[in-house]
């Protein structure tokens, strides 16, 4: 018999509140152990860059000595190269980035400055610490603030079902969509993240100004913001990554050159279908709520994290690197200012609270996660609605 959760509106709000609230005292404050953790994963992530790169050298070297690698060999290596680096750039993303722009180990006594939300990826740094098709200020305000803090409401700029009303009013059958999604995952950081999160920084800047919202943003190089999305996102990732690289290599010959462009190539598709499988469905599937109103309490805002959104399996620190610690998303939503290392720490008491609250805490595969996510954006199935609250 299948098990009956609480209601949403029959929730004890406050209760709940005191009872998460209660978890940091349980858990104790972020310490020089949690940021080690964070320098092992910085180290996982850059080691596999390196021995990435180290196989694009040996596959230049190769053809520069006039032994260039057979074709099944060839895709083999340049397969195994390029899937190294593109979980590198997951990595670099999800296992660093993500939680130091959160201000995860801010408060760490004598934690280096560039560890740090007001010292990480700013100004020249961005070149250092995190170079992508996306800007960092402008992901942070869209992820740590518009996103985290509007889950599941209109306003919530990653509202998977609102973005792809475009693919439901599509006139094809629809066993056509669900390959649109795969191109869509195959290149979703430069067309979606890059221009839609200008977009949400611009429009801060313009409600401020009490002018007119974007709907949209200009790919047009010629218009204002279009040479804005060209200049300050698009370009300075995509020279770097296929055009200085493989020149990089030029000295071993157009061959190698040419090579290493296409492993570039092949490392970016595959960075960008790691990070929707492990991003994108984290709240979005029809077992997920939507919310037509603000929460009006922190209690709610509790409740609203845990109802929209589900974690994947958990355990060991490599299952929890491969995920981009993205597994413990309904902790990470609850305290998104904490270490990675302090979400394994706290799910066995947060599950807790959810059974004490009759709460479902959603955890499954994440590839059984991400055919439902598929299925909400090609419309045959929808997010539950928690309407009037």
């Amino acid at each position: 018999m299948e098990h009956t959760y609480t209601p949403y509106e029959e929730i004890d709000q406050e209760e709940l509140q005191k009872d998460i609230d209660a978890i940091k005292d349980t858990i104790g404050t972020p310490t020089w152990e949690d940021f080690e953790h964070l320098l092992m994963l910085e180290r996982w992530g850059r080691n596999a860059s390196y021995v990435g790169f180290a196989i694009v050298f040996l596959i230049g070297f190769s053809s520069f000595m006039s032994y260039p690698l057979p074709g099944f060999t060839f895709w083999t290596f340049a397969g195994i190269a390029a899937l190294l680096i593109g979980v590198a750039n997951v990595s670099r993303w999800a296992n660093v980035t993500h939680p130091i722009l959160h201000g995860g180990y801010d408060k760490i006594p004598d934690v280096p400055f560039r560890y740090t939300k007001a010292g990480y990826a700013r100004g020249a740094r961005r070149y250092v610490d995190w170079l992508d098709w996306i800007r960092p200020e402008a992901w942070e305000y869209e992820h740590n603030i518009m996103h985290h803090y509007h889950l599941g409401e209109d306003e919530d700029p990653d509202n998977v079902e609102l973005n792809t009303q475009w693919l439901h009013r599509m006139k094809i059958p629809l066993f056509l969509k669900y390959p649109l999604v795969l191109m869509l995952a195959g290149v979703w950081k430069l067309s979606y993240y890059a221009p839609n999160t200008l977009k949400i920084l611009e429009n801060r800047e313009r409600r401020k100004k009490k002018q007119p919202e974007l709907t949209r943003y200009s790919w047009d190089l010629f218009s204002e913001n279009g040479f804005t999305l060209w200049k300050d996102y698009i370009l300075p990732y995509g020279l770097f990554k296929f055009v200085l690289i493989p020149l990089l290599f030029l000295p071993l010959g157009t061959e190698a050159a040419l090579d290493a462009l296409i492993i570039m190539l092949m490392a970016e598709v595959i960075a960008n279908l790691h990070s929707f499988l492990v991003i994108v469905p984290n709240h979005s599937a029809d077992d997920i709520y939507r919310f037509n109103q603000p929460h009006k309490s922190q209690g709610e805002f509790y409740l609203r994290q845990v109802m929209g959104s589900v974690n994947y399996n958990t355990g060991s620190d490599l299952i929890d690197f491969g995920h981009g610690w993205l597994n413990y998303q309904i902790e990470h939503h609850l305290f998104p200012n904490l270490p990675l290392s302090q979400y394994q720490k706290m799910q066995p008491i947060v599950k807790d609270v959810c059974k004490k609250h009759n709460l479902e805490y959603r955890q499954e595969s994440v590839f059984k996660r991400v055919k439902m996510t598929a299925d909400l954006m090609v419309g045959r199935t929808k997010n539950l609605r928690i309407d009037g609250i």
